[in-house]
């Protein structure tokens, strides 16, 4: 095998590709008060929503651990991509560059690059679907690398939740201005930075208001449009999903879409209801 792109459990894999020997998902773990929740194929979205409503702590998540990201890098694959939540909303991405480190201080040199995806969930499939394409192509490793740090670059995330409370809580939203009263029913419209932080770019009465807003950003600060996939990601809202989508294709004509549904930590944080996009 030519590559293996290895990405971690925050990262929604459509489903062809979760079965797919070119790819593995490492798992974060979920703490729901005295609970510990893998993020794997046994993650029950429903199950998980529920006992998040029940408890009267904020839930958690812990990130992989450096070893078992070298387990991951033990492969007969000549080049290892891992893509990551960001740097700056988890340790995931230290652990996977740690984890290379043992990797190589064991096994010796092998072709292994670790992205910071700067982003979270469908923003890390947009990073490792580029980084399949490109190898598909035939590209060298190197050219794939500056390939990707340049698409990482240039992609935006946004984000419209029901409830910020699990992100205010665990401390994701560090930098933002005090949000409006949950009572004013006022749903404020989020977005990664480059640097990989959350900010917020604006606010809707209402979360019909709130999306037609994320909307107008995605079509405002998207370039070569039709060269991109759009994808959004939902918490237990498909419905909203949808709807985001022809609100984005009344504005914008893009390459393709892919929606999909939450996987356990994007089901954390985003809550249920949450919708996120990525292009």
């Amino acid at each position: 095998m030519r590559y293996k792109i290895v990405v971690d459990s925050c990262c929604e894999l459509p489903e062809e590709y979760k079965k797919d020997p070119r790819f593995e998902i490492v798992p974060l773990a979920l703490e729901v008060g005295a609970d510990r929740i893998w993020d794997d194929e046994t993650f029950d979205q429903a199950e998980f929503l529920r006992k998040v409503a029940a408890c009267p702590e904020c839930p958690k998540s812990a990130c992989p651990s450096p070893e078992r990201y070298m387990k991951a890098y033990d492969t007969e694959a000549e080049h290892v991509y891992v893509v990551t939540l960001s740097a700056n909303l988890s340790g995931s991405h230290n652990s996977a560059v740690l984890g290379k480190s043992l990797y190589i201080e064991q096994y010796g040199e092998k072709q292994i690059h670790v992205v910071d995806s700067c982003s979270a969930s469908c923003g890390e499939t947009q990073i490792a679907l580029k980084a399949m394409e490109y190898e598909e192509q035939g590209l060298s490793f190197e050219v794939i690398v500056d390939k990707l740090e340049q698409f990482r670059n240039s992609m935006h995330t946004y984000f419209v939740l029901d409830n910020l409370e699990t992100l205010r809580k665990n401390g994701r939203l560090t930098g933002v201005k005090a949000l409006v009263a949950s009572t004013l029913n006022i749903k404020p419209v989020m977005a990664g930075t480059r640097e990989g932080t959350i900010e917020q770019i604006g606010q809707g009465i209402g979360i019909k208001k709130a999306l037609q807003k994320m909307a107008d950003a995605v079509a405002k600060n998207v370039t070569n449009a039709q060269e991109r996939v759009l994808m959004i990601t939902h918490c237990n809202n498909a419905e909203r999903a949808q709807s985001m989508k022809k609100l984005i294709l009344d504005r914008i004509s893009v390459k393709d879409v892919l929606v999909m549904d939450t996987a356990g930590v994007s089901s954390m944080y985003a809550n249920d209801g949450g919708v996120i996009v990525t292009i």
